[in-house]
């Protein structure tokens, strides 16, 4: 069976997370928030969790399991399915302290508790599937997170800057990384409400006040605590707000996070793209399943140095986030209005009106598409969009040397 167009409008699925926002994913999509829910992603993929569904209302997933030629023959021979999962996200609240596995470990670990029967929709669940999950964040605001270990000398600066935590350093010092992270994630509850409720006694009137800078961990702790903590439970998660480096970026600076780092978002929204994974493992500051023993399984423990990447200018009108993910690539087109660009595409990509208006055209198929609609342009198209109002579009692509 042969693909007819290619060309099809996409809907994505929402996901009503506690830490997302209200307004902004809503404002994107044009929809009323009537139910005042949080809605903090927007996926637009072939998850099986929250596959994005065709107008016709197909899934995207099952579009692509009856068409596998959609994807061009050398995505489809190494991945075997669309290899990218395309989000937005509205940080409101700061979440989650995580860590994604790499493939090979995806697969074991998938594959035990689908042996032990634990069910793929338990929330106990740490691998909903057998794939890694490498990632790119752009910023679309000004936007916080935690990624990766400090280096040891801002560490140690950090360190004998609390008070509290001078027990740490011999801990560095006898077991670098690990033996402190292991230490902190694994002490006693008791102990960790010890250590923290003095430094958090002396830090949330001063956030209170509006005194704390966000690129103070003062600002994140005190802001975590006042989200996290449940009764006489201080959430451990507040001290990698002390060791991980704290990131700003500006609206179209991005970061790579790939396996094995730990990090958290703050605050923003973003564009994310990754590999076609739910798998997280998570250590702290959420309401989900967190497994300690489970995400130190997979955390690298070295220092990292946060690399702020940006846009490479291909075309005109294009520029593309470069990472070393196979499975996708993120590419950012800006077209004034009436300007015209044409694209090709050689797998399965995904177009996403973030601002503005833009008319596509290919092989006698005309369509406009306006902001926070989106669409799958399928291997072999040859695209044409032209502004009709200035426009800003994300493109979900596989690099092309995959």
């Amino acid at each position: 069976m042969t693909i007819k167009n290619n060309i099809f409008r996409l809907s994505g699925k929402v996901q009503h997370y506690q830490w997302g926002g209200f307004d902004y994913i809503p404002a994107l999509l044009g929809i009323q928030n009537t139910g005042h829910q949080p809605f903090a992603e927007y996926w637009l993929g072939a998850h099986t969790n929250a596959p994005a569904q065709l107008a016709n209302g197909k899934t995207l997933d099952a579009f692509i399991q009856q068409h596998p030629e959609s994807l061009g023959k050398t995505t489809q021979k190494k991945f075997g399915r669309l290899p990218y999962l395309l989000k937005i996200l509205d940080v409101k609240d700061m979440l989650s302290i995580q860590v994604h596995p790499n493939k090979k470990a995806a697969e074991q670990e998938f594959e035990k508790e689908n042996q032990l029967g634990v069910p793929l929709n338990a929330p106990n669940r740490n691998y909903k599937d057998d794939n890694h999950k490498p990632e790119l964040m752009a910023a679309l605001s000004d936007f916080w997170l935690l990624h990766g270990f400090q280096n040891a000398a801002p560490l140690i600066q950090t360190i004998k800057a609390v008070p509290e935590f001078d027990f740490m350093l011999p801990l560095f010092e006898k077991g670098s990384y690990k033996g402190l992270y292991e230490a902190v994630m694994r002490m006693d509850q008791n102990e960790v409400n010890r250590i923290l409720q003095p430094l958090l006694d002396r830090i949330i009137p001063l956030y209170n006040a509006n005194k704390l800078a966000k690129s103070s961990p003062d600002f994140w702790a005190a802001r975590a605590a006042l989200t996290f903590n449940e009764g006489d439970k201080i959430d451990r998660g507040i001290f990698s707000v002390y060791l991980f480096n704290i990131v700003f970026l500006q609206k179209g600076e991005a970061v790579f996070q790939d396996a094995g780092i730990l990090h958290a978002y703050l605050e923003g929204q973003n564009v994310e793209i990754m590999a076609n994974s739910d798998n997280v493992l998570r250590g702290g500051l959420t309401p989900k399943h967190i497994d300690v023993p489970e995400l130190m399984k997979h955390v690298i423990f070295e220092p990292v140095t946060p690399q702020i990447i940006r846009g490479k200018r291909v075309t005109a009108s294009e520029e593309v986030f470069i990472t070393p993910a196979p499975d996708f690539e993120l590419r950012k087109i800006i077209l004034k209005k009436a300007q015209e660009d044409v694209f090709n595409i050689h797998s399965a990509d995904i177009f996403l009106v973030l601002k503005g208006i833009v008319e596509a055209t290919t092989d006698g198929f005309n369509e406009t598409f306006k902001r926070g609609e989106a669409f799958l342009a399928v291997n072999g198209a040859n695209i044409a969009l032209k502004a009709i109002d200035a426009a800003e579009i994300y493109r979900a692509s596989v690099p092309s040397s995959t």
